[in-house]
């Protein structure tokens, strides 16, 4: 091929999810490392990845058990986020990975990184890599040998890049490891936990209030504990609100260990979806959540920045905090164009495909990952991006990162989204003038 493939909306919405073309599954072909996606393509990506990820859980350190290869970037993340002082390594010699020998170093190390240091940590994660998925090591094992002697909890970590495509990825596998160390606790009716990300939602974010409104006197963040004694808390919860698929696996275990039951919330930027969510969720809780005067808010200030900035047409990318097939969809139905979107599409979001087919039948959809990715030419169209991939593909014009650590949700997430365009728009406008 000569041409980058894409797919139409109308096009791939005929097709239907059963038949979602091979160039647009990452399973199906050889993997594209563009510029674009190099930041996170990867279970050890920028950013949260499954090695600072497992770092979560407070007062815990992380062993890396793999060939140096491995551990080249997590030296990186070590240097520039200050977990310098958390990561320890157990390098595999070419005899451990094709005997598994490695495993009978496992304790021993653990035992001697508890050792080294002036504290006892709270749990010792162990990330394991490709190499243990090919010789299908069993680390429930290892681990309990670990923890045995040592003498702290030992838990397993999966940085499987070879099972991002199957049912417990490994950001859905992260999330349970993080959450495994958790006992049972007496539960309280006004306290809920919020699970999903590993940073927190932003301070002005709707969510907090409403349910403050419903009587909830508590709410705890993983990422906002501070202490192992505030995260054990975590443990009280009446209930849990998962805001992100990937944790919907911790969630179920923790309903299942802690007797904990979760609703689950999808992170959309479509404002009356919005309030369709909150609405539910006041049914679920026995509440009434008003949301009027935030949705009011938000629907004058999109329709502000729409009278502002007429003629925007845009691409949207995967590498943002969003799902680049909704906010897309989002996008249209406020009145804007998009003529390219850059993305994974599966069952979750194909509802979203469909939906645009009708409103923006000419939308292109790539896929990042395609090899065919080598023969882009962008869009004329396109004077306005989101997502950090994009502003690979389009360099020269106007547009939102959008991937700040901390979480855009709710009506304050779409603001946020908007603000931001704002501020890159008027930037270039500077820029250029």
């Amino acid at each position: 091929m000569t041409k980058a493939f894409y797919i139409t909306a109308a096009e791939l919405a005929q097709k239907g999810k059963d038949n979602i073309p091979d160039e647009l599954l990452s399973a199906k072909h050889l993997i594209y490392s563009s510029p674009a996606t190099l930041a996170f393509n990867s279970p050890g990506a920028q950013g949260f990845g499954v090695k600072r990820a497992g770092l979560a859980v407070p007062n815990s350190v992380m062993l890396l058990v793999a060939p140096a290869c491995c551990g080249r970037n997590t030296t990186m993340l070590s240097a520039e986020s200050g977990y310098g002082d958390r990561f320890f390594y157990l390098l595999l010699d070419d005899t451990d990975i094709v005997t598994g020998r490695h495993l009978t170093k496992i304790p021993k190390a653990v035992e001697e990184v508890c050792q080294s240091l002036d504290y006892t940590p709270s749990a010792v994660m162990i990330c394991i890599t490709c190499v243990d998925a090919l010789l299908g090591t069993d680390m429930d094992r290892v681990c309990r040998k670990s923890s045995d002697r040592a003498g702290v909890p030992v838990v397993p970590c999966y940085m499987y890049a070879l099972t991002r495509e199957k049912r417990l990825p490994p950001m859905a596998s992260v999330r349970k490891s993080v959450y495994s160390l958790l006992k049972p606790r007496k539960r309280k009716s006004d306290e809920v936990n919020i699970l999903g990300y590993f940073s927190p939602l932003q301070e002005d974010c709707e969510l907090y209030s409403l349910l403050k409104s419903a009587g909830v006197k508590t709410i705890r963040e993983l990422s906002r504990c501070d202490t192992f004694e505030e995260y054990e808390k975590m443990s009280q919860a009446n209930f849990s609100l998962v805001l992100n698929a990937e944790a919907r696996y911790a969630a179920q275990q923790m309903e299942q260990e802690l007797n904990i039951p979760f609703i689950e919330l999808a992170r959309v930027f479509q404002a009356d979806k919005i309030s369709t969510q909150y609405r539910l969720l006041g049914q679920a809780i026995g509440a009434e959540l008003c949301d009027k005067e935030y949705y009011e808010q938000t629907m004058a200030l999109i329709d502000d920045f729409r009278e502002k900035h007429k003629g925007l047409c845009f691409a949207v990318g995967e590498f943002s905090n969003c799902d680049p097939i909704e906010v897309s969809l989002a996008l249209i139905r406020y009145g804007f164009k998009v003529a390219e979107i850059f993305g994974t599409v599966g069952e979750r979001n194909f509802g979203f495909v469909k939906k645009i087919a009708q409103l923006s039948p000419e939308t292109k959809i790539y896929s990042n990952l395609s090899p065919t990715m080598l023969f882009y030419e962008p869009d004329e169209r396109v004077n306005v991006y989101i997502g950090k991939d994009c502003a690979y593909y389009h360099p020269d014009i106007a547009g939102a990162d959008f991937n700040d650590e901390i979480q855009p949700f709710g009506y304050a997430g779409v603001k946020k989204l908007f603000c931001d365009l704002e501020k890159a728009l008027d930037r270039k406008g500077a820029e250029d003038k």
